[in-house]
């Protein structure tokens, strides 16, 4: 059987994604679970990814990797560049949430939004997609909005509050070819913030879980 461990940050991620994921590979698999709150809660309190948070999610994938799993996923956009970073010392492939999101994202527009409740994510999306962009050798422009009142919500589990925040900011989004939404735990408001804005909306889960599928066929 494959096996799998995801590290999440944010509870409601943590909570539904193992099993969204199994639904979405319709196969059996082992998948195991760490949940580091830590790393989405310090970057936001103190405005940066310190060198003891890298530390930190570096030895969060080792231990992922001591469960002998065939693919280490990290499901926190806020992670991402330390991913790539910690990639190379890794011998399981390592999945950042966002990868593929990214990748389309910058195949699909070149004005693109972030947009999110964790201010944290900013600096990570930007470069994710700078760096997509760069590789296709194309141009693109970045803006960022957050709501820091719905990431509290999200944080204290009040995702009616979290998600009703995220819609009425939508109303105000205009003039973009693209909008991703830089958490997982957006996903959800996908077709909705599509539907109020008229703007191509991409987030990352889907993505996400068929990358994990791509990767288990090719080491199967």
């Amino acid at each position: 059987m494959k096996k799998i461990c995801l590290i999440h940050t944010v509870k409601p991620v943590a909570v539904s994604f193992d099993q969204q994921l199994r639904d979405f590979l319709k196969e059996d698999v082992e998948i195991y679970n760490l949940w580091d709150s830590f790393l989405a809660d310090n970057p936001n309190e103190i405005g940066s990814f310190t060198i003891n948070n890298r530390n930190r999610l570096y030895n969060d994938i080792k231990s992922a990797e001591m469960t002998d799993c065939d693919v280490i996923v990290v499901t926190c956009s806020t992670l991402t560049p330390t991913v790539r970073l910690i990639r190379p010392f890794i011998e399981k492939p390592l999945i950042a949430i966002d990868d593929a999101m990214g990748r389309e994202a910058v195949r699909r527009g070149s004005r693109i939004l972030a947009y999110a409740s964790a201010a944290s994510t900013e600096g990570p999306m930007r470069e994710k997609l700078q760096e997509e962009a760069d590789k296709l050798g194309k141009e693109i422009h970045i803006d960022f909005r957050s709501n820091h009142e719905a990431f509290l919500a999200m944080k204290a589990m009040d995702m009616e509050t979290h998600d009703r925040l995220l819609l009425e900011g939508a109303r105000e989004i205009t003039g973009y070819d693209v909008i991703v939404l830089t958490q997982a735990s957006m996903a959800h408001l996908e077709t909705k913030i599509q539907e109020i804005t008229g703007i191509l909306t991409l987030s990352s889960p889907k993505r996400c879980m068929q990358e994990i599928k791509d990767t288990l066929d090719r080491i199967s």
